[in-house]
């Protein structure tokens, strides 16, 4: 059985593995990004980690598959945005760069494609005889919300490989602007980041009561993790603040399984990590907004690879299985 190698690329940590087809890795290891240093810089920190891995490991891989958080041409392995990296990294031929440094082929992707990917390989798709017939969403629930959708056992990319941007579905019209240039998206109410600010607005306000024991009082050690402990623990004001969010993410939900009635939702990333209260949430939501067949063959949910859904799907990237 082969061996390929996978690059997970981030803002300031990229994660490295080889692993053979079947999924099972062999080495990994994270490094800093570094991405001050410019992209022809952090590809030649990929190179090396790659070659380091090889070494440890004492063979070479096949091919490579890397995921990339933005955009990239998955034809030409060319990047085309990556909106939080400096300079962006527009029209940087990634792929071409690494297939030359490491002699092997190189398949780029969108990190939360990728992340589909590996569940729909070595995740709930992975089980059973064959691919999973039916359709599978993603949702990466972070410090943004990307998605994925894959379609009879193989990830659907749509023409620029950007489809399943469950994100910037609007949940809210009119409501406020979110940095993709529409309004009241569904990141703006439920990425880390906004159910974050909602915690602090009500620890500085002096209406939390779990929360506040639990932070020490200090605002910066507020998470939605320590936020669902909170609101475990009886602290209501924070216990909706999470409801609502699952509200939101529940009329995201709602309305992919109206578009497609995939037989899976996975709910990955930190936010997902919330748990039950949240997993409820959402699937109340799908029943009371989904009327016009039953949902409840729908199964949502958590990711079974958690945080090595996207390691383990440049592996399925690089050997071109499921996509």
């Amino acid at each position: 059985m082969g061996v390929y190698a996978s690059i997970d690329l981030g803002g300031t940590k990229i994660a490295g593995a080889l692993a053979a087809e079947d999924g099972q890795v062999l080495a990994q290891r994270i490094i800093a990004t570094e991405s001050h240093a410019g992209p022809p810089a952090v590809l030649a920190r990929i190179a090396r980690l790659i070659e380091d891995l090889a070494a440890e490991v004492g063979v070479r891989p096949l091919a490579l598959g890397m995921g990339v958080p933005g955009l990239a041409d998955l034809e030409q392995g060319v990047v085309k945005f990556l909106p939080n990296l400096p300079t962006q990294w527009r029209e940087v031929p990634a792929g071409a760069h690494l297939a030359q440094a490491l002699g092997c082929p190189v398949r780029l992707l969108n990190d939360v494609r990728m992340a589909t990917l590996g569940e729909l390989v070595y995740g709930y798709g992975g089980r059973g005889s064959g691919p999973m017939q039916g359709a599978m969403v993603f949702y990466a629930l972070g410090t943004g919300i990307g998605g994925g959708l894959a379609i009879d056992g193989r990830l659907y990319l749509g023409p620029f490989g950007a489809s399943a941007e469950v994100g910037h579905m609007t949940v809210v019209p009119d409501g406020p602007a979110c940095s993709c240039g529409s309004r009241g998206c569904l990141e703006i109410y439920a990425a880390g980041p906004a159910i974050t600010g909602q915690g602090v607005r009500l620890l500085l306000a002096g209406q939390t009561t779990c929360l506040y024991d639990l932070v020490e009082g200090r605002p910066e050690r507020v998470n939605p993790a320590v936020m669902a402990r909170a609101a475990a623990l009886g602290d209501e004001r924070v216990r909706a603040v999470l409801v609502q969010a699952a509200e939101y993410l529940g009329i995201s939900v709602a309305n992919a399984i109206l578009m497609v009635h995939p037989r899976l939702v996975v709910l990955g990333g930190s936010v997902a990590e919330i748990g039950p209260l949240l997993f409820d949430t959402v699937r109340a939501a799908v029943a009371w907004r989904v009327g016009m067949f039953s949902a409840a063959d729908v199964a949502i949910v958590p990711s079974q690879l958690g945080n090595r859904a996207g390691l383990l799907g440049g592996i399925a990237l690089a050997a071109g299985v499921g996509i």
